[in-house]
């Protein structure tokens, strides 16, 4: 729909395109002109103008007004089909149910036993490097989040050929998602050899959703302190559950939400230790310190180590770019939004205003001795609708972090420092950091 909004429009659009060209070329570096153009501002995608919010405070009033802004536009078209109705891309209408039936998995009790999980996961890893080794960033963060998400949620270790399928699976439809919001439907329909592959993908991971929970039905045991088990025994104020479509849609939140992101953020906050060889002494020597026992029993003294993933989701937020849509007539910053508009909110071009986060551009964990505005830092987004694994997400990045440092430097290798590559998240593409075995270990 065309909508009536008065707001500024960036320049560059082309007949037919609009700023497709651009989007494919430099997503980012696009993105990151538009509030030079106003609060508002309008951005056409083929034939489609959205609207893009860039300020804080507009971003907080389409956070809270969920039912008014609600989930949808291009980024659900394209998530809907791989993630269903699930609590992440459910309607307003649904969303209160989801997460009714959803909040006992994530109960802060819940959390210490998780994180054992995800330490241990972590360890596993991290001890099988060798020094001088060139460490393949992403791929080894992958791995742990994908082990620790399969013993968290499903409550078993994955086969080594099931691990390795759900990885190149998740990891091909993450790479292709930005390209397919961007272009229209007749060319993402068309079977392209990449659209095949995409959607082979998108298959076979609902199967492997769907074969998890069949095999858990046919056990009947809901006896576990998983998150699959605690979903399969949850019932509603009616007695109602979640049917087992609604399961599958569940887990796959969980398998894209789960693994991808916080795997992206730790390879950026390694990438970015790297970089910064002072801050990672410091970190070092945070880590030597309280690490005396479990790392679990001192996750809340870790408080370096928490800032600093706190740094990287700032500079390099993993979901940076969302969606929603306007399901009724009503006004955003004194500009008339239409019913059905597209509004679009980036957290990358939020979390790097100069005049919400002073040397925007520099990593620098200790600005989180006076944190930013509530509205300034949307990482896991905000209102009723704000990510219901943040608390879990943060504490598995702090102490896969702070494993790693325990037992380990990481150096950059200059010729594979990794290039910035969005997607669906944005990930480091091609980082590899050289191992250095810690005397202190």
């Amino acid at each position: 729909m065309e909508t009536t909004c008065t707001a500024a429009a960036a320049p560059g659009a082309i007949p037919v395109l609009g700023h497709v060209p651009r989007l494919l070329r430099d997503p980012l570096g696009f993105w990151g002109t538009l509030p030079s153009y106003g609060d508002l501002v309008t951005v056409r995608v083929g034939t489609i103008r959205a609207v893009v919010v860039c300020t804080p405070e507009l971003t907080r009033h389409v956070l809270l007004n969920d039912k008014i802004f609600d989930k949808g536009g291009l980024a659900y078209d394209v998530a809907r089909p791989i993630l269903g109705n699930g609590l992440g891309t459910c309607p307003h209408s649904q969303h209160r149910r989801q997460r009714r039936l959803i909040q006992p998995a994530f109960n802060p009790q819940r959390l210490p036993g998780y994180s054992r999980v995800i330490a241990r996961r972590a360890a596993a890893v991290v001890d099988a490097w060798q020094p001088g080794q060139a460490v393949d960033v992403l791929t080894e963060m992958t791995a742990i989040t994908t082990h620790a998400l399969a013993e968290t949620v499903l409550g078993t270790a994955l086969a080594a050929d099931v691990h390795a399928e759900l990885t190149e699976n998740v990891n091909l439809i993450v790479l292709q998602s930005l390209r397919r919001i961007i272009l229209p439907d007749v060319i993402n329909n068309f079977p392209l050899p990449a659209n095949l592959r995409y959607n082979r993908a998108t298959a076979r991971v609902k199967q492997i959703a769907h074969g998890i929970i069949t095999e858990r039905r046919r056990a009947g045991s809901t006896d576990h302190d998983d998150m699959l088990s605690m979903l399969l025994a949850t019932t509603d104020f009616d007695g109602g559950s979640l049917s087992d479509a609604e399961l599958v849609d569940q887990i796959m939140t969980f398998f894209f939400a789960g693994i991808e992101t916080t795997a992206v953020t730790l390879s950026w906050a390694l990438r970015l230790l790297s970089d910064h060889p002072d801050i990672q002494d410091q970190l070092h020597a945070e880590v030597d310190q309280v690490l005396t026992g479990d790392p679990v029993d001192h996750l809340p003294e870790l408080v370096l180590t928490a800032r600093i993933i706190n740094e990287a989701l700032r500079l390099y937020p993993p979901t940076w770019l969302l969606t929603r849509i306007a399901s009724t007539d009503t006004e955003l910053g004194g500009h008339p939004i239409a019913a059905g508009t597209t509004v679009v909110f980036s957290s990358y071009l939020i979390h790097r205003r100069p005049d919400e986060h002073p040397n925007a551009q520099r990593f620098d964990p200790d600005r989180w001795n006076t944190p930013p505005g509530r509205h300034a830092y949307v990482p896991f987004g905000g209102g009723a609708r704000k990510c219901i694994g943040e608390g879990f997400a943060l504490a598995e990045a702090t102490l896969v972090l702070a494993t790693i440092a325990r037992r380990w430097r990481l150096a950059p290798i200059p010729s594979q420092r990794g290039r910035i590559l969005p997607g669906g998240t944005i990930r480091p593409k091609g980082l590899r950091l050289r191992a250095i075995a810690r005397s202190s270990s």
